[in-house]
């Protein structure tokens, strides 16, 4: 590692030592984003951004929050809403509210003691969906456990993976989830490259602070087979040759760009079939990072039991659509066909009534539930997901919406005057 690589690691290091991280906070939570003010003044500043940023000018992260205000409730009176439930099912899989935990990496850098263990057991307690990452900082076993995923219990647990250059552990890491008894995979599929963050690297985060870990990589890399044809397309052959210690301390100036090694450069969608064929034949495969309708139906073609719109969370490339304003094409496209999801942007009950009208089955939050967490750890996380879900019970009821079903695609419309959306830089 370099001196400045090793500087900066050093200085990272320090930040989830800080007793900041987990205090508590006068801060009024009402909604979604009153955790993200809370988090802010609690957060040190580069963990901070490296939470809340986007990339390049930051278009994309702003326009996926701003863009639900261009779309429009028709609220329908006079309808009866006595028993309005906000209760839908997924694959066989029955949530309480139609919006989950997209799967996001290291949770443990908001909460040092449980990480993604205190996530899974929140969407368990709110009765929904939990998305693993594979960047994870802990392991998918543990998380199943902590949710006892194992003994049958309706954890709701799905894992988050990536196509890696070492195909091999691509298969390995689906197979432990679906062994664990995780009931559902997330193919993402948007990150050959990840996007440059401009407040990573004027923060210098350039490394994950010690001591938190990739940890499925390093049991995959200890355990790893070394037969000799193992060998032939393993983490340490030419064409998958990774250094592990620039997943933690590169020599790039955003942390990003040091992990972003060991994904495949050159993907097909035969690989969503090779996936499909040799670990998700028994669990539904979602692909993650759809944002057209080209690609909506070559993911079908090749096998997917669904689609999810999202742009990254405004992460990938900066100046594509808001994720909501891609929906409607993605629907459009294959929506009689599979399921379709979406996360990008979602802050409120409102925005979860405007994704369903527009076709999507459910929605997905990700930064929201990292700022809970730095807030107050589990409870927060559960609170977050009740605060959303009172929110859409009260959209519904004045919509004359009384079931999820009902939220039909004449419950949105745009402005009658244009209600064109206009860029304004993202307020980290």
């Amino acid at each position: 590692m370099s001196e400045e690589a090793a500087s900066s690691a050093a200085m990272i290091s320090m930040i989830t030592e800080s007793p900041s991280v987990t205090a508590s906070t006068e801060h009024k939570i009402c909604n979604a984003s009153d955790y993200q003010i809370a988090a802010r003044s609690l957060l040190p500043t580069p963990l901070y951004e490296y939470l809340a940023s986007g990339t390049d000018d930051e278009q994309t992260l702003a326009e996926n929050e701003s863009a639900f205000k261009y779309w429009y409730l028709r609220p329908r009176v006079m309808r009866p809403v006595g028993s309005i439930s906000t209760a839908t099912t997924l694959f066989g899989q029955k949530l309480s509210l139609p919006v989950f935990i997209s799967p996001a990496g290291v949770h443990a850098l908001c909460d040092e003691v449980h990480g993604e263990c205190a996530s899974a057991r929140a969407a368990q307690r709110a009765g929904t969906l939990f998305g693993l990452s594979q960047h994870a900082t802990r392991s998918i076993e543990q998380v199943a456990g902590a949710c006892d995923a194992a003994q049958g219990r309706n954890a709701n647990l799905w894992y988050q993976c990536y196509i890696l250059k070492d195909r091999d552990m691509t298969l390995r890491l689906v197979r432990r989830a679906a062994n664990a008894g995780y009931r559902g995979i997330f193919l993402t599929v948007d990150s050959v490259r990840f996007g440059f963050r401009e407040a990573d690297a004027r923060n210098g985060w350039s490394a994950l602070p010690e001591p938190h870990r990739l940890v499925n990589y390093d049991e995959e890399i200890a355990n790893k087979p070394q037969s000799s044809e193992s060998k032939k397309s393993s983490w340490l052959s030419p064409e998958a040759s990774v250094d592990k210690t620039k997943i933690y301390a590169g020599d790039e100036d955003a942390w990003d760009q040091n992990t972003e090694q060991l994904f495949e450069q050159n993907p097909t969608w035969e690989d969503v079939r090779w996936l499909k064929r040799e670990a998700c034949h028994d669990l539904p495969l979602i692909i993650k990072g759809i944002m057209t309708a080209e690609d909506a139906v070559e993911a079908v073609k090749a096998g997917a039991d669904g689609v999810m719109v999202s742009n990254h969370g405004g992460r990938g490339l900066d100046g594509a659509l808001a994720a909501i304003d891609a929906l409607p094409e993605v629907v459009a496209a294959v929506g009689d066909k599979v399921p379709v999801l979406m996360d990008s942007g979602v802050r409120r009950g409102t925005d979860v009534l405007k994704a369903l009208a527009l076709g999507a089955s459910a929605v997905g939050i990700g930064k929201p539930v990292f700022f809970a967490l730095a807030v107050g750890g589990e409870n927060a996380v559960v609170n977050l997901l009740q605060i959303l879900q009172r929110e859409v019970e009260a959209a519904m009821a004045i919509c004359g919406v009384e079931s999820i079903a009902d939220a039909k695609r004449s419950l949105v419309t745009r402005h009658p005057n244009g209600g064109v959306t206009r860029y304004t830089r993202s307020k980290l």
